[in-house]
């Protein structure tokens, strides 16, 4: 009846006005709808009205002003908010969508981008879609879900989806498109082709890059959120958030698949996988623009892919960029793979060669100034005002002009000026590094030079982990040279290629011997062509904190377990092996990988004579602890951060050290690190000769009874360890993962916390009284890797002594810096006096965690709104050899937090029940 009822109004409306006065004949249709509108059933009925058919009138079918699907003027196109006139009888039309012939009328439904995004075909992503017929669904009074849609996009739809404004939400693009619903619900079919007016997608791809090169847009730089300037910044998300609406039916199909797929269901592929084999189906080398493979390919195509990455929070939209940016590298030009790859890790040699950027703001802001012609000091007040030596950089580049025109800059060209530029040494070299990164930046075009900038700087901060990294590399070299290769499906052969490229990563983590090995080799024979050696450093295993012995049995009760002495050093990677000429050679590696063998000369030349016979190669995993050999006890770890970080010499020695060793990772040729823990312990027994004082094993005992345990913890405690550590008999290594393995059960569990907290000092406020000239409390900040944020968790003021006050304060004077960068994240209600560069890492301890509306560590995690702090914390000690990307993570916090809310629950449980 409904339907009847809105047709009629449509037809009579057509009939009864005449053609040669539209203003009468618009009015006619509106009396008309406005009557149709009154006779209609109440909200709730099937045959309500759509609330575009109430909002809007049907004037805007002939090109009146009308509201966008966001509720406001479109911003897809720049036609200011209008919709063109359509012929009578013509199909209504998304923007980018082709033109299609058909014999039935087409009601398409708004898509609109992201709100500060353009609509792009980059990668799959965001991309037009094709017209799709609607079909009327049984029982229902509205258009159903279009016909055709692709089967994946049930799965991907909650990752890959645009978000939607809330107002927005049901509305159609104009009132055409409900009339043509209107025309689907009565079973009524206009076989007459509509001719299209809307903008076509060449225009609308013409409008988003006429913009001029020199202007500095919005999408610049790649980050968070906009920010001032136009530019880029990180630390906020994709904008808009409300959630597309589905048909009924749709809703019914999507239920059916999601049952289909969870019995054909792979076990093992998640649907991140299972979402980017669907998407990278849509990838096509014709859409992008072609490089001279001679010449190498351009920078600018990694800068794109950046900006890209930085405007996105969605891992899955992220990974797909990456791997299709690498796919046409692989295509056109595979020799710039690696230093693509590097380039996204923001690196120029592999960690353990110390081969490092991170240049000092200072340096930049001269070199920016030289290359050109502005002023430092208007360069420092901007980068003051923005926080981003990037965005200066992109607006300072962007009015410099050249009498010719340079050629453009390539992924080589900047990987082997990057690396020259951290190799360069001497008296001379600041100046060195000044003039090539000037010639950068005179070669640079468009968002360029922000991404020089900020790679010299050490920090992309566009939100892209290496991990993801490792994936869109694996994805990429299957897809384009091990594609028809292997048994199952893309999904499976995708999450399959991921794992094999970071496991042997892990245990090969250089890329100057991954990338080659995959282009040459592929993936199945990856472990055989890139395989473990000594003086390779693996990231070590580490342990989950745990809040007391009774936790520790609950998680090891149905298996085997040891535990050891937790001591308080510096974590140690022995390598020992032999060179072709048969000398032995001796590394010794940092918990990063660093290579810290000139700060150890002694541990170095006691190698030799720790050895059993017979070793020729073997990588131990030890700890290197401060020690009193008269008195024959463990030192703290304060005593032992006293030692001088680079080229010690023995006799300049006053802090001896003893290795407590505890594992074997390999041993004359054979890897171990597939063993459980009980074969690598008898491999280490056959490798060390114990030396009291020299070279130690690690004490440790095996127990499941609760008294026997806490009696070993508070042995230990007087030791002078940190606590203990419990592994699982039978489990293997697993580099660079925090495992559930292997649990920490530290003594501060007993005072609170079962974890300390490694954090950064951001901000100060000034001391008074006896503090006076010095800093009273100091803010402190964990890391939130996903956003590559500094986030605040609480505010410490006591635990110090004058002395250390006093130190503190020397040391964090020289980190002042004039503003908070754009990447921390604080309270309003929360501004200290004075803000620091991200420089040092303390480690605290703390009573307790609880939810917190002003610091912002973890926020969203564990409250939807708020964050966590800690409260009474206390300083343990400064971390030298951690550097803030180091620090307690955002996950890790949350972890602590779930598990102490566990724990009280327990024993709130047990008081009840008492």
């Amino acid at each position: 009846m409904r339907g009847r009822v809105r047709v009629s109004c449509l037809v009579s409306a057509l009939l009864a006005a005449p053609r040669q006065s539209l203003c009468r004949w618009r009015s006619a249709c509106d009396r008309r709808l406005t009557a149709a509108a009154s006779r209609i059933p109440p909200p709730g009925s099937a045959s309500r009205l759509p609330p575009a058919m109430k909002q809007r009138s049907i004037a805007s079918f002939f090109g009146s002003p009308v509201v966008g699907a966001r509720g406001g003027p479109s911003s897809s196109g720049g036609d200011g908010g209008r919709v063109k006139a359509l012929e009578p009888g013509a199909a209504p039309k998304r923007p980018g969508d082709e033109p299609k012939p058909t014999s039935k009328p087409q009601a398409a439904q708004a898509r609109s981008p992201p709100k500060g995004k353009r609509p792009s075909q980059d990668y799959g992503v965001d991309a037009p879609r094709k017209p799709k017929r609607l079909r009327k669904a049984k029982g229902q009074g509205k258009a159903a879900q279009p016909e055709g849609v692709a089967a994946e996009e049930d799965v991907i739809d909650s990752q890959m989806e645009s978000p939607r404004n809330e107002e927005g939400r049901g509305q159609a693009a104009s009132v055409a498109d409900v009339a043509g619903a209107c025309l689907a619900d009565s079973g009524k079919e206009d076989g007459s082709q509509g001719a299209d007016h809307s903008d076509t997608e060449s225009d609308a791809d013409s409008r988003t890059s006429a913009s001029s090169e020199s202007e500095v847009s919005a999408e610049n730089l790649g980050g968070r959120k906009a920010g001032k300037n136009g530019i880029a910044e990180p630390g906020g998300g994709t904008p808009g958030k409300g959630k597309a609406t589905r048909s009924p039916a749709a809703k019914k199909r999507g239920k059916k698949k999601a049952a289909q797929s969870k019995a054909g269901k792979v076990e093992g592929v998640g649907a991140a996988s299972e979402a980017a084999a669907a998407l990278y189906s849509e990838f096509k080398e014709e859409d992008y623009e072609d490089w001279d493979a001679a010449k190498g390919a351009p920078y600018k195509v990694l800068t794109d892919t950046f900006q890209k990455i930085g405007n996105t929070t969605k891992r899955l939209e992220i990974t797909l960029l990456l791997t299709n940016t690498f796919r046409r590298i692989i295509k056109r030009s595979a020799g710039d793979l690696l230093p693509a790859v590097y380039l996204c890790v923001n690196r120029v040699a592999p960690a353990h060669e110390g081969l490092e950027l991170g240049l000092g703001d200072a340096t930049l802001i001269k070199a920016i100034a030289q290359a050109t012609g502005k002023k430092e000091a208007l360069i420092k007040s901007q980068y003051e005002e923005s926080g981003d030596l990037g965005t200066v950089a992109v607006s300072a580049r962007h009015t410099q002009r050249v009498l010719f025109p340079l050629p453009p800059l390539t992924i080589s060209g900047m990987f082997q000026a990057f690396k020259a530029i951290a190799m360069a040494q001497g008296s001379k070299s600041q100046d060195q590094k000044k003039q090539m990164i000037g010639k950068l930046f005179v070669s640079s075009k468009g968002n360029e030079a922000g991404y020089i900038v900020r790679s010299l700087q050490g920090k992309l901060r566009i939100g892209l982990a290496e991990q993801t990294v490792l994936t869109s590399l694996a994805h990429a070299v299957l897809l384009e040279r091990d594609s028809t290769s292997g048994k199952g499906s893309l999904a499976e052969r995708l999450e399959k290629a991921a794992q094999t490229v970071k496991q042997v990563y892990s245990l090969c983590p250089t890329y100057n011997v991954v990338v080659p090995a995959l282009l040459e080799h592929g993936l199945d024979d990856l472990s055989k062509h890139a395989p473990f050696s000594p003086g390779m450093p693996v990231r070590p295993m580490l342990a989950k904190p745990t809040s007391g012995v009774s936790e520790v049995l609950d998680k090891f009760s149905d298996c085997a377990f040891t535990c050891e002495y937790k001591y308080d050093g510096e974590r140690a990677q022995i390598h020992v092996w032999h060179d072709d000429a048969g000398k032995q050679k001796v590394q010794i590696y940092s918990r990063n990988a660093e290579n810290n063998t000139s700060k150890y000369p002694d541990l170095v030349a006691r190698m030799a004579s720790c050895l059993k016979e017979g070793v020729k190669s073997a990588v131990l995993d030890c700890e290197a602890v401060a020690y009193d050999i008269q008195q024959k006890r463990i030192l703290p770890f304060q005593v032992l951060s006293t030692r001088a970080r680079k080229d010690v010499t023995v006799t300049d020695i006053k802090v001896q050290v003893c290795l407590f060793c505890f594992d074997c990772l390999y041993f004359n040729g054979r890897l171990l690190f597939q063993e459980p823990l009980t074969g690598r312990r008898q491999v280490l027994n056959s490798v060390i000769k114990e030396k009291e004082g020299e070279i130690q094993f690690a004490k440790a005992m095996v127990s499941r009874e609760v008294e026997e345990l806490e009696g070993f913890l508070n042995d230990a405690v007087a030791a002078g360890t940190e606590g203990l550590i419990v592994k699982t008999l039978d489990a293997t290594y697993e580099p660079s993962q925090r495992s559930l393995n292997w649990l920490k059960l530290k003594k501060d569990y007993l005072e609170g916390c079962g974890d300390t907290f490694d954090v950064v000092p951001i901000g100060a406020w000034h001391g008074k009284g006896k503090r006076k000239g010095g800093y009273g409390s100091f803010l402190l900040a964990i890391y939130n890797p996903g956003l590559e944020e500094l986030q605040t968790i609480c505010k410490i003021g006591t635990g110090f002594s004058e002395e250390q006050l006093k130190e503190l304060s020397d040391q964090m004077r020289g980190y002042v810096i004039g503003k908070p960068k754009k990447y921390y994240s604080y309270g309003e209600t929360l501004i200290p006096d004075v803000w620091f560069d991200a420089k040092a890492v303390w480690e605290i301890k703390a009573a307790d965690l609880s939810i917190s509306p002003v610091h912002q560590a973890a926020r969203g995690m564990a409250d939807p709104s708020k964050g966590i702090s800690i409260r009474f914390p206390r300083l343990v000690r400064v971390r030298d050899d951690k550097a803030p990307e180091d620090a307690t993570t955002a996950e890790q916090v949350t972890e602590m937090y779930q598990q102490q809310t566990l724990v009280q629950a327990k024993k709130k449980s047990r008081r009840d029940m008492d």
